[in-house]
């Protein structure tokens, strides 16, 4: 039986008839007109799978700086001086020498196969191992140091080792910041010694809780001992403040990928010539927040402490991980050295015409601020945190910490934009398998947020200076509705409203019913200052008056009535003709072009005048009591600075 061209064979199987034998395929060299080719290349250069590997990442070419001599350093005294410096971060007080260091992953293996140094005193560049007195376990091991790792070397870190790290959709790298999900301020402490006694804000209304200097090192020597005993630490060197005349080398040793990321995305970002030559840092943060203090500890009232030593120039957080807290404490640190410097700090959003005309914006949370200095017209210089100098004004940071909560493409595309490959994602919800963010969902926090480099913004300024500013703009949420849009404000105003800090938030009661709550906050940000905040005030019209710029009172907030009566405001600052108002004296303009006239005057949009009347009143009392805490604090020639303040207040 035969099937087509097959035939049958004894084994009931088919054979196939022979033909002319298929033709040997030769890889040889090309011929002439030959369509198909070899292309192949050689075979690579490894004998391993290891050895494969460790040709895939080539190692970074280094510069070479110069020593005092005159020479250049080589890349062994370069690695050994960096770590010498990282071991005496990790120092305890009671040892003279800090612990074995060694750069590197640990999981790494070496060419032998070990993880473990093959130099245990250090006779390698890649390990420093000072001389001991006592012998501890601790004194035994090695900390392997990650020292500036790149974006792509932090995600890694993460994903591989912390729980709740994940790469969204967009690319950014989502992460948990544990139990905290916001600042602790009740247990932020400053060491008040015979530096800071009389220098720092003290007492009533001041953010500075107090602690002492024993206290303080009970609590570094913990968090130290802590990092040291891992295996691994992340180690950050880099810049605060953009202006290099005035620049802060800041230290941060963290325990968590996720911490190291955020600060190189929140503090500015060195070159590598910079970087080798960075030596001493000024400041050092300590981050150990994975680890609690101890709540026997004098002054403890938590597991939570965050501790400032201004003398010592160092920061310990404990207890707590959220990454915002070494944001805003390197912050309160700026508010101490500048103005030391004749350089005023400022909690504000800045930006740059095309002409080089500078607005500061002041505003507490919900009034507008982030909004109004990332206007796409205009050059973003930072969003939060500034230095006015004697030449011009300086973002303090490299990056920009952005509230995520019901963030939409349509509402702030730079901020839906700027988050990628790159960006931290604090407490985000994301779906499960596709890994896209629900930035509506507030199942972890309410405070969710995006940390990513300021270059990320399109418009950003860099480097982020600018020349000196000519508007001033102080921005408050109206919820009372009895604030005209737009005022303009003498010096003293100024001062006064700028100390003040005013905002009106919307509280429910329990009735349910939605009513203003007052809120101030000196400076616009009471939480980080550590000076009287006079001081701040009279520098800040000292360089105004000097500069020739005009203040401004903005409300973003209501007219035609308080929260749920009247509607939110939305204007541009012209010029126009001013008239003044009863209350708190404000020059309000009489027209603008483009906005009737009746809302430039909140009474005009109330239908009930006694109503307007009474609210009005009933918030020039809140600014009145307010005020009495800063009232007694004299400032200028027998204190006529403040008597001139006072009287730039509400008038009944």
């Amino acid at each position: 039986m035969s099937a087509g061209n097959g035939n049958a064979n004894g084994d009931g199987g088919f054979s196939f008839p022979k033909g002319p034998a298929i033709p040997k395929i030769t890889t040889g060299a090309k011929r002439d007109n030959e369509i198909c080719h070899d292309d192949s290349g050689p075979t690579v250069k490894a004998t391993t799978l290891d050895e494969l590997h460790s040709l895939q990442k080539k190692r970074s070419a280094p510069t070479t700086p110069i020593n005092q001599s005159g020479a250049a350093f080589s890349e062994e005294e370069r690695q050994k001086i960096q770590l010498q410096s990282i071991s005496a971060s990790l120092a305890s007080l009671t040892r003279e020498s800090g612990p074995k260091v060694v750069r590197g992953d640990p999981a790494e293996k070496k060419a032998d196969g070990s993880t473990t140094p093959a130099y245990a005193h250090g006779q390698h560049p890649s390990i420093f191992s000072p001389a001991l007195g006592a012998v501890s376990d601790s004194s035994l091991k090695f900390t392997h140091v990650l020292y500036n790792l790149s974006p792509a070397e932090l995600y890694e870190q993460a994903v591989k080792y912390e729980k709740g790290s994940f790469i969204t959709s967009n690319g950014a790298l989502a992460t948990l910041s544990g139990a905290k999900t916001g600042r602790a301020p009740r247990d932020k402490r400053v060491v008040r010694d015979a530096t800071t006694e009389d220098e720092l804000w003290w007492g009533k209304g001041s953010p500075n809780i107090e602690m002492d200097e024993h206290t303080f090192t009970v609590n570094r020597e913990r968090a130290v001992d802590y990092l040291n005993s891992l295996e691994k630490v992340f180690v950050n060197d880099q810049f605060l403040n953009w202006d290099p005349e005035n620049r802060i080398k800041v230290r941060i040793v963290s325990a968590r990928a996720y911490h190291s990321l955020f600060m190189h995305n929140m503090c500015i970002r060195p070159t590598p010539e910079e970087l080798e030559s960075f030596g001493t840092p000024d400041f050092t943060i300590y981050n150990a927040g994975q680890f609690p203090c101890n709540r026997y500890t004098h002054y403890m009232t938590s597991s939570t402490s965050v501790d400032l030593n201004l003398s010592r120039r160092e920061m310990v957080i404990l207890g707590t991980q959220y990454a915002g807290e070494m944001k805003k404490g390197l912050f309160s640190v700026m508010h101490y050295l500048m103005p030391k410097r004749r350089i005023l700090s400022l909690h504000s959003g800045c930006n740059m015409g095309k002409d080089g005309d500078v607005a500061l914006f002041f505003g507490l949370s919900g009034t507008g601020k982030t909004t109004l200095s990332t206007d796409h017209n205009r050059y973003l210089i930072g969003d939060d945190e500034h230095c006015w100098t004697e030449t011009g004004v300086s973002n303090i940071e490299g990056g920009c910490y952005a509230k995520c909560v019901d963030l939409s493409r349509e509402k702030e595309p730079d901020i839906w934009n700027a988050i990628k490959f790159g960006t931290v994602l604090e407490n985000v919800v994301f779906d499960e398998h596709t890994r896209e963010v629900d930035y509506s969902d507030k199942s972890v926090t309410e405070n969710t947020r995006a940390a990513y480099p300021i270059e990320f913004i399109p418009n950003a300024k860099i480097p982020c200076v600018g020349p000196h500013p000519k508007n001033v703009i102080l921005l408050a949420c109206d919820a009372f509705g009895v604030l005209p849009p737009v005022s303009k404000l003498n010096l003293a105003q100024t001062m006064y409203h700028f100390i003040s800090g005013y905002t009106a938030l919307v509280a429910g009661t329990e009735d349910g019913i939605k009513e203003p709550t007052a809120t101030f906050s000196a400076c616009f940000g009471a939480a980080f200052i550590m000076l009287h905040p006079t001081k701040y005030a009279a520098m800040l019209a000292e360089k105004m008056k000097r500069q020739g710029a005009t203040g401004w009172l903005v409300n973003t907030g209501w007219s035609g009535g308080s929260y749920g009566v009247g509607n939110r405001i939305k204007l541009a600052l012209l010029k126009a003709n001013y008239k003044k108002t009863d209350i708190f004296g404000f020059e309000i303009p009489t027209e603008i072009e483009g906005i009737p006239s009746e809302i430039l005057d909140p009474v005009n949009s109330w239908s009930d005048k006694n109503a307007h009347k009474e609210t009005l009143l009933k918030l020039g009392g809140l600014f009145k009591k307010n005020f009495e805490t800063f009232a007694n604090h004299k400032i200028g020639v027998d204190g006529k600075l403040t008597e001139e303040i006072l009287s730039a207040g509400p008038i009944f």
